[in-house]
């Protein structure tokens, strides 16, 4: 009984600061915007290019954050600058800069939570440093590189948190004389709940996932083996990254759908594959991403591994979106950004200035900030903005 209630403590007081932070959550609705809406007709943002903007405002810098993550502190490090220099610009229409006073009145009383791995970390702390350009927000946690933490916006009673998941669903690594082998067992139809067990207090939510899928991943069903990820071995059916992750992105949003998970209506994204961007090596084994300007479309591959991710998230989210249409509290959307980020090699940390952080590793996964990165929130408000405008005019009933 005493082991059980050290177990149970944690997540009581985790519930009370929840409960303490949001008693008086409230909810209101920005005017229509008709101009808004007309620009956005027909608009397919994630379709375009990377304009110069040499004049470009990210809203901050990596000196006025000062929550900016020390491993995407990309200037600090003497990166050339000319990384931050460019705009995400749509075939049809413009993408609005980021606005933190609109997002955080169009967010006042809410609760966001951004569930994924550490790339879905990298785009909440450039959601803060965004937002921080007009509120502090305090802080529920004191390690920066911390895989849960949450922060409060006060002044319009706003939170956003992450919880940290490798795979979404069920993943266990397998140890070697007692060391990590990095060789994972995944039970593609069980849910990771270190992170579902924190979802009743959410209103908004961006769920991604996808790097861990490129390593040796034994894949299982109802128990049974099914297949494997990178596996040589032939007693088992050899299988490709996008097949583990769509099954595992089916599972999520399923859960997600499901009316007893929350306790309230919830608008839930799904942020498309950020490709990585290795040449000649990878992460540890002598890859490097020096380039120094994005690629034109013509230089990047719609046929390969990335792209098959993509369109895997793409099939799954529209098949929930029909299985979901009648479900009044529950919205799904597409948060698709894969296509511009294949576009920006220059834009990661590389292991050129960051080599006393990394130790001689070289990161070409995760963003710079401020960077490329910071257009995936742009992004996210105006869909924000749409999908309030719909509501105010009774299509997402």
């Amino acid at each position: 009984m005493i082991l059980r209630s050290k177990f149970l403590f944690p997540w009581i007081l985790f519930g009370a600061v929840i409960y303490y932070i949001f008693s008086r959550s409230s909810f209101s609705l920005p005017p229509r915007q008709e101009d808004f809406k007309q620009r956005f007709i027909g608009c397919d943002l994630s379709n375009g290019t990377w304009v110069r903007d040499n004049g470009s405002n990210h809203g901050y810098t990596n000196q006025t954050c000062k929550s900016l993550p020390e491993s995407k502190n990309c200037g600090k490090y003497g990166k050339n600058g000319d990384y931050v220099r460019w705009r995400w610009q749509p075939a049809r229409c413009e993408l609005p800069r980021f606005n933190a006073k609109e997002f955080l009145e169009i967010s006042r009383g809410k609760r966001m939570a951004f569930v994924g791995d550490s790339v879905a970390r990298n785009q909440a702390d450039s959601l803060v440093c965004l937002l921080a350009e007009m509120e502090i927000p305090k802080a529920f946690h004191k390690d920066p590189e911390d895989k849960f933490p949450i922060w409060h916006f006060e002044s319009h009673n706003f939170t956003l948190m992450v919880m940290w998941t490798k795979f979404l669903v069920q993943g266990t690594e397998r140890l070697i004389n007692g060391s990590n082998s990095g060789v994972y067992d995944l039970h593609l139809d069980k849910i990771d709940q270190e992170w579902t067990k924190k979802l009743p207090f959410i209103n908004h939510i961006v769920i991604s996932s996808g790097h861990w899928f490129f390593g040796k991943i034994y894949l299982y069903e109802g128990g049974q083996l099914i297949g494997c990820i990178y596996c040589s071995e032939k007693i088992v059916r050899n299988n490709d990254p996008a097949f583990g992750l769509r099954k595992a992105f089916r599972k999520a949003l399923q859960f997600l759908n499901k009316a007893e998970v929350f306790d309230q209506d919830n608008l839930i994204f799904l942020r498309t594959f950020s490709p990585a961007h290795f040449e000649n090596g990878t992460w540890n084994g002598g890859g490097y991403c020096n380039r120094t300007r994005p690629f034109d479309e013509a230089e990047i591959n719609l046929a390969g591994t990335y792209w098959e991710i993509r369109n895997a998230q793409v099939e799954e989210i529209n098949k929930i979106k029909i299985a979901s249409s009648r479900n009044a509290k529950r919205r799904f959307e597409l948060l698709d950004i894969t296509k511009a980020m294949m576009m920006r090699p220059d834009a990661h940390p590389d292991t050129n200035w960051n080599n006393q952080w990394m130790k001689g590793y070289s990161d070409c996964v995760h963003w710079c900030m401020p960077g490329a990165v910071d257009m995936w929130n742009d992004m996210l408000l105006t869909l924000l903005k749409k999908y309030l405008l719909e509501i105010g005019s009774g299509k997402a009933e």
